[in-house]
């Protein structure tokens, strides 16, 4: 099997973004533009990838720390020609696959395209063809239709800007080919800088043929250079799969109010509200209902859970026919046996909840066991920390907490409990007694109430 190199492109400043963040390590569906083109990148199995980094080279060396990827340092930025020249020494005999960092749109199936064009006698460009080419390098074709140049539109005529095929700069070539013609470039140009677009014009010289594809959408080849292509791309990026997901029998309340950003898989019959968010590795099982606005994070609900508006899920797991919400906060560890459920702002935290329990609304329950078929009232705290240290609850089978209680923990509380409305329990409760630490009440009769003295 010929070996493949693949060069990206991502040393650029990014100044039309007005950030201190490199241009390419900004997110797109939570995720670095560059690592979409690596993760593409890597469906072609290439011998080595390469990435020329300039400005903040060091945050890309971190950001990619542990990746399967080999840097070249581009010190000055003399060009596109002078970048991937940074990159020589490292690649071997085989073909070379040109990409760029601020590119997360492109395809597989139109790289693939591209590198089943090169050979010792012929190389590949992607081209697009667009309504409005303002910008972008023209393609220059003689008379028998073959690309023979690219002309930069600083550098293009009259006629030249009139031509609306243009450069996406991803191109693939032997790196022979490329090893003879990267000394062979000039910047002799408006801008003083080495072209890679330069390499056209020296194949067709040579008689090398340059063989164009062109993408299934322009979008593939959109290169983000502020804030609004950001956004325009990152919208593209979401519909393409929202249109996935319908695909796949999903049903979106409205796909242009969906955020991804990582995976999500879904079963059958799953439905999805507006504006719902889904970050890092999201499962949600046949039946399941998001509602509205809601946020989940790396998290699996199980067949038949409904999740009402405004909830807030990260790192759970449901077993099934849940309940949660509305404005529900579920935060890392906890975990939903079948039928559970939680309630209108209830907060829960590496809290276990057993079969048919409930926390129907207004507390909190964190580092607790929670076992079948138990009742905790409104506004109950788990008190869990002591200031240093955090200690857990258990409360078993079939106990009723009443409103407003206080569970200190380290604490259990008995099967078949019941701890009274307004408690501050501090030691452990037995089986099926009651456990009650209210003040006694008292009564004054009769008695004024205070009036406001007047000046």
């Amino acid at each position: 099997m010929q070996e493949l190199d693949i060069v990206i492109l991502a040393a650029g400043k990014g100044s039309r973004m007005r950030s201190q963040t490199p241009k390419v390590l900004h997110t797109l569906a939570g995720k670095p533009l560059v690592q979409h083109v690596l993760d593409t990148a890597a469906e072609l199995s290439p011998t080595r990838t390469h990435v020329v980094i300039g400005h903040g080279g060091e945050a890309l060396r971190q950001a990619l720390a542990g990746q399967n990827v080999t840097f070249a340092v581009q010190a000055e930025q003399k060009g596109t020609g002078h970048a991937v020249a940074q990159a020589q020494a490292q690649w071997g005999s085989g073909k070379v696959l040109v990409l760029y960092g601020d590119v997360p749109l492109i395809e597989i199936d139109t790289l693939s395209a591209l590198l089943e064009r090169v050979d010792d006698s012929h190389m590949g460009l992607l081209t697009v063809t667009l309504p409005d080419p303002t910008g972008y390098g023209r393609i220059k074709r003689n008379a028998q239709g073959e690309a023979v140049a690219i002309v930069e539109q600083k550098d293009a005529s009259a006629d030249e800007l009139a031509i609306t095929e243009c450069n996406t700069g991803i191109m693939a070539m032997t790196s022979a080919q490329l090893t003879r013609w990267l000394p062979r470039l000039s910047n002799q140009n408006a801008q003083g800088e080495y072209y890679l677009t330069d390499v056209i014009a020296l194949a067709s010289e040579e008689g090398t043929r340059v063989c164009t594809a062109q993408p299934q959408s322009a979008l593939e080849v959109e290169g983000i250079n502020n804030r609004a292509q950001m956004a325009k791309l990152e919208r593209a990026y979401q519909r393409r799969l929202a249109e996935a997901l319908m695909e796949q029998g999903v049903a979106l309340a409205d796909p242009a109010r969906l955020d991804v950003r990582g995976t999500l898989t879904c079963g059958e019959d799953v439905f999805i509200d507006v504006g719902c968010v889904f970050e890092g590795n999201v499962v949600l099982e046949n039946g399941v209902s998001v509602g509205p606005y809601s946020v989940i994070k790396n998290s699996t609900l199980g067949a038949g859970s409904r999740i009402d508006s405004h909830s807030v899920i990260e790192n759970t797991v449901s077993l099934g026919s849940n309940q949660v919400g509305p404005f529900a906060r579920l935060r890392p560890g906890t975990r939903l046996a079948k039928d559970a459920k939680i309630g209108n702002f209830v907060e829960t935290k590496n809290a276990e909840v057993g079969e048919g329990s409930k926390i129907n609304h207004l507390s909190y329950v964190g580092d607790a066991t929670l076992g079948q078929g138990v009742n905790v009232g409104a506004g109950t705290i788990t008190c869990n920390y002591d200031g240093a240290n955090k200690h857990r609850t258990v409360i078993e089978d079939e106990a009723f907490i009443g409103s407003n209680s206080a569970l200190v923990a380290p604490v259990l509380i008995g099967k078949g409990a019941t701890v009274g409305a307004g408690s501050t329990v501090t030691r452990d409760v037995d089986d099926h007694a009651l456990a009650l630490t209210r003040s006694p009440q008292t009564q004054k009769t009769p008695w004024a109430r205070p009036v406001k003295k007047t000046s």
